[in-house]
């Protein structure tokens, strides 16, 4: 069945899981022809590099063609087409859009207009689904479970599209979560509430230091400049945490730092050598689990 993925509860936990198990068989063989005769438009009226690149190589890797643009000047919305104008044309080149898109809503708006799936890259701060699942992945594959594992989310919890898809993804799996972040960034009360209301407990701290010790995974996320209105209030806190090797000496075996990257001065470069480091490994995954939304999107899974 054709589905559209624009927020990650459009997926109950068994389609969660399926998804990570298709991955895995993505990752032994990324090279097939399920998307033979099959057009994927990308459309990113917002700078992204990873995401994009991702998709795209998903795509190509399984056999399909990619239409779409990188940089909305260059498309029809610089002359002051519509979105629904441009989701409804594209809908009729396109098997598939994946969209990112800076207003938040507008991913489940093009879901409503358009004749085919649309996968959502990341709408403004609000979610960012593709990169939940693969957060899923690679957490499941360090700690080879998903169920009792304590996270903690370090940075721009306020607008970090990424922890919020993933803390409430997580909610089927009984997390404990430590939220550590400035007052000015702290995590929106809405997904508190989240958590009260299904029982998962959670800390918030203001201090990255020892208390994350007792971390199964330490989630870096970079302050967003371009979230910002008052460039004053980013000035503040925008080099407000910066993870050092050092200050994992005490932390557990199993810990693995994840981050959606671009990085900027977050996590030093002298972490990249720990064998705790899984960053870079994080974003590889992000081509086998797009693999596989995109082949189940398309009913070919």
């Amino acid at each position: 069945m054709q589905k559209s993925l624009v927020s990650i509860t459009d997926y109950s936990k068994e389609e969660m899981l399926r998804i990570l198990d298709y991955a895995a068989e993505f990752e032994k063989n990324p090279n097939q022809h399920i998307l033979d005769g099959k057009v994927v438009a990308t459309l990113f009226f917002e700078p992204s590099t990873r995401t994009r690149l991702s998709f795209e190589t998903a795509v190509n890797r399984l056999g399909g063609r990619i239409i779409g643009f990188s940089d909305a000047s260059t498309s029809s919305s610089s002359k002051g087409e519509t979105l629904k104008d441009t989701i409804k044309m594209v809908s009729n080149y396109a098997d598939l859009i994946v969209m990112r898109h800076p207003l938040e809503g507008a991913a489940r708006y093009a879901s409503e207009v358009a004749k085919v799936p649309v996968i959502n890259a990341g709408d403004g701060s609000n979610q960012h689904p593709t990169q939940t699942l693969l957060d899923l992945y690679s957490i499941r594959k360090t700690q080879e479970r998903l169920t009792d594992l304590n996270i903690y989310m370090v940075g721009d919890l306020k607008y970090g599209r990424t922890v919020h898809s993933l803390l409430m993804a997580m909610a089927h799996f009984k997390p404990t979560f430590h939220f550590i972040a400035p007052d000015e960034l702290k995590m929106p009360n809405e997904y508190k509430q989240f958590c009260d209301e299904q029982n998962i407990p959670y800390f918030e701290h203001k201090e990255l230091n020892e208390n994350i010790n007792e971390a199964d995974i330490l989630y870096m996320t970079r302050v967003q400049r371009e979230r910002f209105t008052d460039l004053m209030e980013y000035e503040k806190v925008k080099n407000v945490y910066t993870l050092k090797s050092k200050m994992l000496e005490n932390t557990r075996n199993n810990l693995r730092i994840l981050h959606p990257l671009p990085r900027v001065t977050e996590i030093d470069y002298d972490v990249d050598d720990s064998e705790k480091a899984y960053y870079f490994d994080q974003a590889q995954n992000g081509l086998y689990v797009r693999q596989a939304v995109i082949s189940c999107s398309l009913g070919l899974l």
